[in-house]
């Protein structure tokens, strides 16, 4: 059987500081509570209601959203279910990207487009300040690193953004930005089955900056679904579980946020906070530390 703790809480995670702020080491995504292709609304709005009603009985005080996730819906959602805000819920968003269809992503960091997006992003959450504002994306081509970032410099200078943190960063473009202004997070892509950004999570343990993984239920390859399977079996869990707490035993850094349209299943995200993993487990997941 699992040895999950009770009661079930994002709390039993433990807690990572994201600058002056303080979290329970278990998110929430907020990119599934929209539709198909993470494109306009929710196939079931009012369960998608219930579930970020839900996250907050279950003490999860990080979420996690974009301005480009619906584009627009996830903002609006949680801004007209939550707003106002419950004291100690910290809300972060990112801005970067455009979209032109379901599954269609493409990369703007314009300063422009950064300032329009972040205006946005407060009307639509109900905000006057923004806690952690992330820069989605840095590959715009057309765009240097340095203008996105200054410009995300210059609107927290004016209030609007309390913290900066970046997402699908490299090492090299996480050095350039901390030259500029303080990172309080990193958020890349990084499950069992796609480790790429090992090198950033290991930079971020330096650091003393969250990594923030997303795609964290992920399973990319036959190994990683084995052993996940593995695992679940011998703690009565579900790979998912056994996926996010593999995350938590893996690094002190990580700050997993799974999401979900289905209060279901966000309970079974939040219950993995309390699974112990063993030698075994840890031998059979890769986790060395």
């Amino acid at each position: 059987m699992s040895t999950t703790r009770e009661p079930l809480s994002a709390a039993n995670a433990g807690t990572v500081t994201l600058g002056d702020l303080t979290v329970n080491r278990l998110g929430f995504g907020a990119m599934r509570i929209t539709g198909d292709g993470i494109w306009g609304d929710p196939k079931d709005p009012a369960e998608t209601k219930r579930v970020l009603q839900r996250l907050l009985e279950l003490d999860v005080n990080l979420i996690d959203t974009a301005d480009s996730y619906g584009p627009e819906v996830s903002e609006r959602q949680i801004g007209e279910t939550l707003a106002p805000y419950k004291a100690g819920l910290v809300i972060a968003t990112k801005g970067g990207y455009v979209r032109t269809g379901p599954n269609q992503w493409k990369p703007n960091g314009k300063p422009e487009h950064l300032r329009a997006a972040l205006e946005g992003s407060l009307k639509r959450l109900k905000l006057e300040r923004i806690d952690v504002y992330q820069l989605h994306n840095a590959a715009d081509p057309t765009t240097p690193l340095a203008a996105s970032i200054g410009e995300l410099a210059m609107m927290q200078s004016e209030g609007k953004i309390r913290h900066i943190g970046v997402s699908n960063f490299s090492v090299a473009q996480l050095k350039e930005a901390l030259k500029m202004v303080k990172v309080v997070s990193v958020q890349n892509r990084y499950n069992l089955g796609d480790r790429a950004s090992e090198a950033v999570l290991e930079e971020c343990e330096k650091l003393g900056i969250p990594f923030i993984p997303w795609a964290p239920l992920g399973k990319s390859n036959s190994d990683a679904t084995t052993a996940l399977e593995n695992v679940a079996r011998r703690h009565g869990a579900t790979t998912g579980q056994i996926a996010i707490a593999s995350l938590l035993a893996h690094s002190p850094a990580m700050l997993p946020i799974p999401g979900t349209s289905k209060v279901k299943h966000l309970e079974e995200n939040v219950a993995a906070a309390g699974i112990e993993l063993s030698t075994e487990d840890r031998g059979d997941l890769g986790i060395t530390n």
